[in-house]
């Protein structure tokens, strides 16, 4: 059998979520761990609730069905639940149904593997002199003659810092190598090439 009709079987041809009989479509749900196959890593739903799954404005009001959804025996549905509870948390009343929802342990790995709870306003983000956001990996470009603590080194201004390292604890200060030693650097004098 098929995993879209093994899972429209299962959910009786309905929306997962909304209930909704039309317009349905298979959705794989996304960081589904290789353990887990065919129809148990996706969910059967409509395409107004699909479309709000990724969308920056999502109607808040639609998902307050997730307090019947949290209770789902289907670990894919609790799973995306959690995780639109989450990405709704600024409205208020998706930390009480998070409180009162239970998930086995490799439920909550999986549901936590695309991010959502991690806590947003307190991420560290780099940024250049011009606010362009940095990057592991990326290249800057000095804007500044640049003395370097305790060396008679002077990084040019022209210079150009390959594959730059974050400071995890300081916004400000990035790593890179200018002329064979690596040092530490002020974003406000780097741009992003």
């Amino acid at each position: 059998m098929s995993i879209e009709r093994e899972v429209a079987k299962r959910a009786e041809n309905k929306c997962e979520f909304c209930g909704a009989e039309e317009k349905l479509n298979v959705y794989q749900v996304p960081e589904t761990p290789a353990r887990i196959e065919g129809a148990d890593g996706a969910i059967l739903v409509c395409h107004t609730c699909e479309s709000q799954f990724e969308a920056e404005e999502r109607d808040a009001n639609h998902w307050r069905l997730l307090n019947d959804t949290i209770w789902s025996p289907v670990a894919a549905v609790k799973v995306m639940s959690w995780r639109m509870l989450h990405r709704l948390k600024d409205e208020g009343w998706p930390q009480d149904l998070l409180d009162m929802m239970y998930l086995e342990e490799d439920e909550r790995e999986w549901a936590a593997a695309a991010g959502d709870a991690v806590d947003k306003s307190k991420q560290l983000v780099h940024r250049d002199s011009n606010g362009n956001i940095l990057q592991a990996g990326d290249s800057v470009v000095l804007i500044k003659d640049l003395k370097v603590k305790g060396s008679s080194m002077i990084a040019k201004q022209g210079t150009a810092v390959r594959r730059i390292s974050l400071d995890h604890e300081n916004e400000t200060y990035i790593e890179g190598k200018v002329d064979g030693q690596q040092i530490v650097i002020i974003t406000d004098y780097v741009k992003k090439i």
